[in-house]
């Protein structure tokens, strides 16, 4: 079985998941053609992630004259077909306010994604989000290629479903994937209710062989990490009048921010207004041994999220063994257990986090190692990255059948 990956940017820090969903298929003997619309600018600082830089086909890196050789070619050869896509391209730019420019040149990438995927002779393409590497898949088809899939994570498509073609994008395509109940939820209001079964939930996967038996939690604190791009959606600011209440209280508190991004700015203008210096530590982006370094060192991880998906750090602070405290939002409450694998809030309150905190120091050390345990056990056994490798397998395997 051949399958085409079609990405945007790719790899990315935070895209790990999909590298490990790659892993998981090639594994059960998948073949998969990686094809991404464009490279990372910034330094990659995970060694799996430049090894996966260097199997990726990359379609912008080759040039203009070569995207619109691959115009002029599939254009000329399949006119038909061409004119349906650009129906397409210019629908869907109509509805988003990128415009039909932009839609212009998905259509212009998917002409050479064409080519790389007959070239391949690959059987289905698969994109991840519902953005417009989704758009590029569908156009692909659109031109002649193989059917395509695509998984839908949240909250951006869910925010803006009808600037995406959220609904058209799913209509075309041989099923979508969500990866916990909540986001498919949401992807029913976009289908028609005979269409639901299209709608797959494949969770994202955590690889147990690497994640061993937790290391015991280190003394004093109660120290937490935090791991995400800096950002209004993931909420960390929430945790700086937070860290200012609790640090007379808790004079051994220590949060340890792993990620960087549009608000380290803001954060770091915190952290000294509030003189939490001695507290808060903005550590940048870790490849993955950082982030298993800093979860081994930690008691909990604190995740303030305003929006999400399903996210991959919640399942590696819990495979890691450690407590979770996060927010009542989307696909997190159907992981985390409040008062049994960690602490659910309500997103956006500093008070309730103090609360979940303050728990978190008075609880002995065997409860929250207890409780780290019980967070292991659920996500090794709803989120074992071979086992949804081995569920999505499935689904491609029936819509290249036609099943």
């Amino acid at each position: 079985m051949k399958i085409a990956y079609i990405l945007n940017t790719y790899p990315q820090p935070s895209h790990s998941f999909i590298r490990r969903e790659l892993a998981g298929l090639e594994r059960l003997g998948v073949e998969v053609t990686r094809i991404a619309m464009r490279r990372n600018t910034l330094p990659l600082a995970d060694p799996l992630d430049v090894a996966e830089a260097g199997r990726t086909q990359y379609v912008l890196g080759a040039g203009a004259l070569r995207l619109l050789g691959a115009v002029l070619r599939v254009a000329l050869s399949r006119p038909g077909r061409f004119a349906h896509a650009l129906r397409g391209a210019l629908a869907m730019g109509a509805a988003s306010p990128l415009g039909r420019l932009r839609h212009l040149v998905y259509l212009a990438e998917a002409c050479c994604v064409l080519l790389l995927v007959r070239r391949g002779g690959c059987q289905h393409m698969h994109a991840h989000f519902g953005t417009n590497a989704a758009a590029v898949a569908m156009l692909v088809h659109r031109l002649g290629g193989p059917g395509y899939s695509f998984t839908v994570h949240g909250p951006e498509e869910f925010d803006a479903p009808a600037a995406l073609s959220l609904g058209p994008k799913m209509a075309e395509a041989a099923f979508t994937v969500a990866i916990s109940s909540f986001g498919r939820s949401q992807l029913c209001r976009w289908l028609p209710h005979d269409r639901w079964d299209s709608i797959k939930v494949v969770h994202c996967g955590i690889d147990p062989e690497a994640f061993a038996e937790p290391a015991p939690m280190p003394p004093g604190g109660p120290k937490l990490v935090t791991i995400g791009r800096l950002a209004e959606q993931k909420g960390q600011l929430v945790l700086m009048p937070m860290m200012e209440r609790l640090k007379d209280e808790l004079p051994g508190l220590d949060l340890r921010i792993l990620g960087d991004g549009e608000l380290r700015g803001a954060m770091e203008a915190e952290i000294a207004t509030r003189g939490l210096e001695r507290h808060v530590t903005l550590a940048g982006w870790q490849d993955e041994a950082g982030v298993r370094a800093a979860l081994a060192d930690c008691h909990a991880l604190i995740l303030p999220s305003f929006a999400e998906g399903l996210p991959m750090v919640v399942m590696e602070a819990m495979t890691a063994g450690r407590p979770v405290i996060t927010t009542w939002v989307a696909g997190i409450p159907e992981l985390v257990q409040h008062g049994v694998t960690g602490w659910l809030v309500p997103p956006g309150d500093a008070d309730a986090l103090a609360v979940a905190v303050r728990a978190l120091a008075e609880m002995p050390p065997k409860e929250r190692a207890e409780m780290g345990q019980a967070g292991r056990a659920r996500v090794l056994e709803r989120h074992d990255m071979y086992r949804e490798a081995e569920r999505l397998a499935g689904h491609f395997r029936q819509a290249i059948s036609g099943g």
